[in-house]
């Protein structure tokens, strides 16, 4: 249903080494370049990161999170890992989440911007 996101960043460089290293457990790489923007995806640009110079971080109570799929647990994982390493923080260990309608593992990590990304995977177990 959506065909692409994008999330403001205060400093572009920044924000694509987060990323580039963040996404990358996940499949996508840097597919797009341009003066403001970046695009990361498979085959086409699925997720955009825009500059906005001015940009003050994203206020934690803003409520707004972006999920990514994973195929697999350990790719739940190697997104936090290198979520943390690169200047992220952890806002949720990887680890299953049982609910009443789905059993899922996620990981949500908060960027240097203060965007919230989630990644996450339905094990079959």
């Amino acid at each position: 249903m959506i065909d692409h996101i994008s999330v403001g960043v205060a400093d572009l460089e920044r924000a694509a080494s987060f990323y580039e290293a963040t996404l990358a457990p996940l499949g996508l790489s840097r597919l797009v370049t341009r003066p403001a923007t970046i695009g990361f995806g498979k085959t086409y640009p699925e997720f955009w990161i825009n500059l906005r110079a001015g940009m003050a971080p994203v206020p934690p109570e803003s409520g707004t999170h972006v999920c990514l799929r994973a195929k697999a647990v350990g790719e739940v994982d190697a997104f936090h890992a290198a979520a943390l390493s690169t200047g992220g923080r952890s806002d949720g260990a990887p680890g299953l989440r049982p609910h009443d309608r789905v059993k899922y593992y996620a990981a949500f990590v908060i960027d240097p911007d203060g965007n919230r990304i989630e990644a996450v995977t339905f094990p079959s177990e």
